[in-house]
């Protein structure tokens, strides 16, 4: 297995100049960007920025938007939303079946993977018996049930309640520090950014506006005073507060 070092010396994510657009609406225009391996990054920006436009374009989802730039990702990319996208007709084990595409060993990995997430137990459940926090911890496990060099989140907590975001902040946390993919974590809340992401990204009106390392050991807790400068410089990047001169 390689060691973290090795792993941030490979990239997960190379874009270069990466433009998007709808009909004559340009959403991204010339982005560059290289996410190691094992990078933990989350992507703030104001509504419109273009943030779900790129994490389609890196997904693949984009058909039918204009485009150019290149794009290179690896072969094991997983995606999770802010809907769990459980389907309704399969029992929760069968849902997570779905993400180990064909994989000869899918049965024992999902179970495996429903373990990992706290659903031991659930298997046999169908998503309409599941809470809102259950069904997104079943949908972690599907995005991670194969074992993927690159997750890409949309999202994935916005529909949470406060309290179960913050569980499932540290279930990802926990997750990403088992399997050791890189993330790409699409979100509008800064502190969601700074207590999760090595690095957090700010677009501003398709381009990078802002690119910080957060320098910082995990775990991390809300209202931690030594997150405060870096709250402060993306609040300011977002335009919500002034920035300091």
């Amino acid at each position: 297995m390689a060691t973290r070092t090795e792993q941030l010396t490979r990239a997960a994510i190379r874009v270069a100049g990466l433009t998007r657009a709808y009909g004559d609406r340009v959403i991204l225009e010339g982005i560059d960007l290289e996410i190691p391996a094992g990078q933990f990054v989350a992507l703030l920006g104001r509504s419109g920025s273009g943030k779900s436009t790129l994490l389609r374009a890196l997904a693949g989802l984009d058909h039918g938007v204009r485009g150019t730039g290149t794009i290179t990702i690896p072969d094991r990319v997983s995606v999770a939303f802010q809907d769990s996208r459980l389907l309704p007709w399969k029992r929760l084990s069968d849902n997570v079946i779905l993400g180990a595409k064909g994989s000869p060993d899918a049965g024992p990995r999902s179970l495996t993977a429903i373990a990992e997430v706290g659903l031991a137990g659930r298997e046999r459940a169908w998503p309409h018996q599941l809470s809102g926090g259950e069904q997104q911890r079943a949908a972690l496990a599907r995005a991670l049930v194969n074992d993927p060099e690159l997750l890409l989140a949309d999202e994935p907590f916005g529909a949470l309640d406060a309290l179960t975001r913050i569980k499932m902040h540290e279930l990802l946390r926990d997750l990403v520090q088992r399997h050791r993919p890189a993330v790409l974590l699409v979100t509008h809340d800064v502190d969601e950014a700074i207590v999760l992401a090595d690095r957090v990204i700010v677009l501003d009106n398709g381009a990078v506006g802002e690119d910080i390392t957060i320098d910082l050991p995990h775990p991390r807790a809300y209202g931690d005073h030594h997150l405060a400068e870096y709250r402060g410089r993306l609040l300011a990047a977002l335009g919500v507060v002034p920035a300091e001169v």
